[in-house]
Formats: C-alpha cells, sequence, structure tokens
C-alpha cells in the first residue's frame, strides 16, 4: 500500500491512470482483429467563465506520454494562445496503441491549461506588473510543480514552490510568514532578524499586518530597515479588510510622507482577477494563491475524425484533417488540411500553421522550449493581438 494517493510515472506511463473503458474498448479491438488508423483532433467547446481564449500548456508532458509510441502527433507550440473549436493537438496512428492515454493526456492539458490561462489574465489584470504564483497549498502536492511551470509559462514572474522552481530552472521566490513573526513575538525583532539571517539577494519584504494597522506596521519596517527595506506585504484577512483600496492608499501616502518613496507595496490573500483590476494602479506586486493554482480545468476532449482515411466523426463534431493558420495581426482561420493558405482572407497578412509535427512514429521531433521562453512568447502573443479580459 502506497502512503500517498497518487500516480507514479511508471503508472501514468503505463496507462494505469485511464478510465476503465478505454482498457476494455482495446480488449474488443484486439480480440476482434479490429486494427484501424485513426486520425483524432482535441479540442474544447468553451472555456470557464465565458473566457475568449486560452494558453495552451502541458504539450512537454503529453510528448512524453506518448514517446515511443507508434503514432503522429500534431500541437500547436506550447504557450499558443487558442480558442474554442480549434484542434490544439491531433494524434494519428492504431487506436488500440493510444486510447488507453486519453484520459493522462487530456487531464496533462486540461489542468495545465486552465492554470496558465489564469496566471495570464491575472498578469494582465495588474496592468503587468509583478504576479507571484503563491497558490501550491490550495492543491495536492504531488502536482505542486506541475502548478508552479503552468503559472509560470502563463506569465506568472515567479514561484513560491521550492522544487517547482528547480524543476523550470527558476529561484523560488517569497517573503516571511505571519508565523515567524508570531512565533518572535515582536515583528520589529522579526523583521531585523530576517534581515540579518537572509543572504543579500533575498529582498527585504516585511509583512505588515500581523498584529497593529497597516501603515503603522508598515512606517515601523521603514524605520527598522531603511533602505535595505524594499517593500512591505499586505496580506491583510477579509474579515478586516473594509475597503482594503483605501488602505494600500493609506499606506502608500504615509511612507511617501516620510521620505520612504522606495518602499513598494506588495499585495497578496485571497486576490483574483477581479480584486487586481481595482489595485493595479496603487499596487506594485502581487502575490496569488487560489485564483491561479485552484484554476477551473479547461475541458478538452479526444474525438476521432478520420478512420482509415475517411472523414467520420460523432454528432456535434466536425470531420476530416484540419488545419489552424494564424496572421501576424492575430486573425485565426480553420481549415481543412488540404488548403494551403498563405495569406490572411481578412487583412492579406502571412500566416502560420500552428498545428506543427511533435512526434513522428513515436520520436519527439519539435523543440521542447524552457519554461521561461515559454512565458515570453505568452507574453509576446498578449502584447501584440492585444488579447482583452472581456
Amino acid at each position: 500500500m502506497k502512503d500517498f494517493y497518487i500516480a507514479h510515472e511508471d503508472d501514468i506511463k503505463s496507462g494505469k491512470t485511464t478510465d476503465v473503458y478505454f482498457i476494455r474498448t482495446k480488449k474488443v479491438l484486439e480480440e476482434k482483429g479490429i486494427h484501424k488508423k485513426v486520425f483524432a483532433d482535441i479540442t474544447t467547446t468553451s472555456l470557464p467563465k465565458g473566457w475568449k481564449w486560452g494558453v495552451l500548456a502541458g504539450v512537454e508532458e503529453v510528448a512524453k506520454l506518448l514517446e515511443g509510441h507508434p503514432v503522429n502527433v500534431y500541437s500547436m507550440p506550447e504557450g499558443t494562445i487558442f480558442h474554442p473549436y480549434e484542434p490544439v493537438m491531433q494524434i494519428e496512428g492504431y487506436y488500440e496503441e493510444f486510447g488507453i492515454f486519453e484520459t493522462a493526456l487530456l487531464g496533462m492539458l486540461s489542468q495545465a491549461s486552465g492554470i496558465a490561462t489564469a496566471a495570464l489574465r491575472v498578469k494582465m489584470a495588474a496592468k503587468f506588473k509583478p504576479v507571484y504564483s503563491f497558490g501550491i497549498r490550495h492543491m495536492h502536492p504531488a502536482i505542486a510543480p506541475m502548478i508552479d511551470r503552468s503559472a509560470f509559462i502563463g506569465g506568472c514572474d515567479g514561484v513560491s514552490g521550492v522544487l517547482g522552481a528547480e524543476m523550470i530552472g527558476e529561484k523560488p521566490v517569497g517573503t516571511m510568514p505571519h508565523a515567524l513573526i508570531i512565533t518572535v513575538g515582536d515583528q520589529v525583532k522579526a523583521w531585523k532578524y530576517f534581515d540579518e539571517v537572509m543572504p543579500e539577494e533575498v529582498p527585504r519584504v516585511a509583512l505588515v499586518d500581523t498584529f497593529c494597522d497597516e501603515k503603522m506596521e508598515a512606517l515601523m519596517a521603514a524605520e527598522a530597515l531603511g533602505e535595505k527595506l524594499a517593500a512591505v506585504r499586505l496580506d491583510t484577512p477579509s474579515s478586516r479588510r473594509g475597503n482594503f483600496k483605501r488602505i494600500v492608499e493609506e499606506v502608500r501616502w504615509e511612507l511617501d510622507l516620510r521620505g520612504y518613496k522606495h518602499v513598494k507595496i506588495f499585495l497578496s490573500g485571497g486576490l483574483n482577477e477581479e480584486s487586481i483590476k481595482e489595485l493595479a494602479d496603487i499596487a506594485d506586486a502581487f502575490g496569488v494563491g487560489g485564483s491561479i493554482a485552484s484554476a477551473k480545468p479547461i475541458d478538452f476532449s479526444l474525438d476521432i475524425v478520420e478512420v482509415e482515411g475517411k472523414p467520420l466523426t460523432k454528432r456535434g463534431k466536425l470531420s476530416g484533417r484540419k488545419q489552424i493558420y494564424r496572421c501576424e495581426n492575430g486573425h485565426y482561420h480553420r481549415v481543412p488540411a488540404e488548403k494551403k493558405l498563405e495569406k490572411c482572407p481578412v487583412c492579406g497578412a502571412k500566416v502560420e500553421p500552428l498545428l506543427k509535427p511533435l512526434i513522428e512514429n513515436g520520436e519527439i521531433v519539435a523543440e521542447l522550449p524552457k519554461a521561461r521562453e515559454i512565458r515570453e512568447y505568452v507574453l509576446e502573443q498578449a502584447k501584440k493581438f492585444g488579447l482583452t479580459l472581456e
């Protein structure tokens, strides 16, 4: 018996994390000698909360899942902005060779894409000011690295998880918890002890809402650490917030009035896209938890759209092979795969096909970029194509 209810890599790669009806399907096909090559689309017909676009994430994990199996896979590059009804990935092969992986690969894409999309939306709500992912405490620790990676590539400037940061080649970020201040028993001593113990590269960010009024503790921290103080963090609980924007404005006013204009204001605690919109003009950075880490997964599905070279699919889906073209002005076009586009029908700009080879006969042929490169690609698209939150 395992100590934790988690699937290990071998469990996932062997197909143990599948829904049982895929195993039954494989058994029927094999025992009846049905060996047909199929072509399948992975799409979503809707996005959570009325979102108009999503950020594709989880592609690298799917590539590693299907590596070594006799399939061809075509995919949008990880981090690509996509819309409902557009295939983000396609799989070609004999169904009994890859069908048992449908559950796992959809889960990989669905949850990672939901988190990455929420992260970009929060980043945009913050007017592209620094946003840090502090949310792994809201989810099972087994998937903490996936959450951190998805949040980072979606636009977060850093993540708090030690292992997650390590796996994407970044340094973890964080400030100090209330536990430090309460255990020391005196906020000024706690801030000074933190300054004395932490290495120089760790920013001095003082948590200023533990025992007293936020603006009073902010001034106490500024007086205690002087030029060393990089920022004050307000993590005020909702029961004490009142008009949180006015509290932040008071803190900024009092710090500026006393010559502490260099001290930034860092906000955290129950923040989401909507609340950040209201605070983006008066705060300098945000630590965001559950609204990113616990984001609703995007409901991807895998549907066969061709059998033995002939278009065939279920009701409500479009049969046949497809390609998605995008022009440099952000117009998307879904067309039959045999139809080649060179210019955008809307604006005449050059177009590029988004569905590109990821796996050829079991071998990964696409470059799998580093997390930071994917993040830059995501932010570039958001700005270039003028994405909006509505």
